[in-house]
């Protein structure tokens, strides 16, 4: 039987992520939102260690020298479910260049490995109940929201973390803005203001869509 206050942890972090993951959708100009959950994002990869699907112990620097696309979710989360075939594609597609998708299932194991039997997962997964909560908050999530996606590039540099359901174009825009700092034709700096913006117009475009 679960322990009861683990059942409450993860009680807790399924409302805070549907909390999160409204804020997040939230158009930024809506005087009447409130603000953005708090982050102090860190600028190095936390090193974090957890179990993967066959049970054996992994670091997150197991995959040094990759540029990591870091998907915390968890199997009650709706959108957290519909990136999935997304996070498959984008491991298909540009592991080659270099990225590395990894999963990190913030929930009860059997869960995750009974999940993972009905739906394709092509990528690594790291599941964890309160180790996987303090691996999500040393990403500096005050508000916890699932789903969220760790952006590094190849030295382990935290570019971006994208907070709620992880969409093609934003995704693409965030490559290849990490591409270009792993190349060196641009700067870390630049490529955060490159995605920013890239993401402040696609923004626009789906408001404009929807008015």
């Amino acid at each position: 039987m679960r322990p009861a206050a683990v059942a409450g942890l993860v009680a807790v972090a399924a409302a805070a992520g549907l909390a999160g993951y409204w804020l997040s959708t939230r158009a930024p100009a809506d005087p009447s939102a409130p603000p953005p959950p708090t982050r102090q994002i860190p600028a190095e990869l936390p090193d974090f260690t957890l179990t993967d699907a066959a049970g054996e112990p992994r670091s997150i620097r197991d995959w040094a020298g990759k540029s990591l696309i870091i998907n915390f979710w968890a199997t009650w989360c709706p959108p957290c479910r519909r990136e999935l075939p997304l996070l498959n594609d984008l491991h298909a597609r540009h592991s080659a260049e270099g990225f590395q998708v990894v999963g990190v299932a913030v929930d009860f194991r059997e869960d995750v490995l009974e999940f993972m039997q009905e739906t394709p997962i092509d990528y690594p997964m790291l599941i964890g109940e309160q180790e996987g909560l303090d691996a999500a908050r040393a990403f500096g999530m005050d508000n916890l929201g699932f789903p969220f996606t760790v952006f590094t590039d190849r030295s382990g540099r935290v570019v971006t973390v994208h907070v709620g359901e992880l969409h093609a174009p934003q995704a693409e825009a965030i490559l290849g803005a990490i591409a270009g700092v792993d190349a060196g034709r641009t700067s870390l700096e630049a490529a955060r203001g490159e995605i920013e913006r890239a993401l402040a117009a696609l923004r626009a475009e789906k408001e404009r869509k929807s008015s």
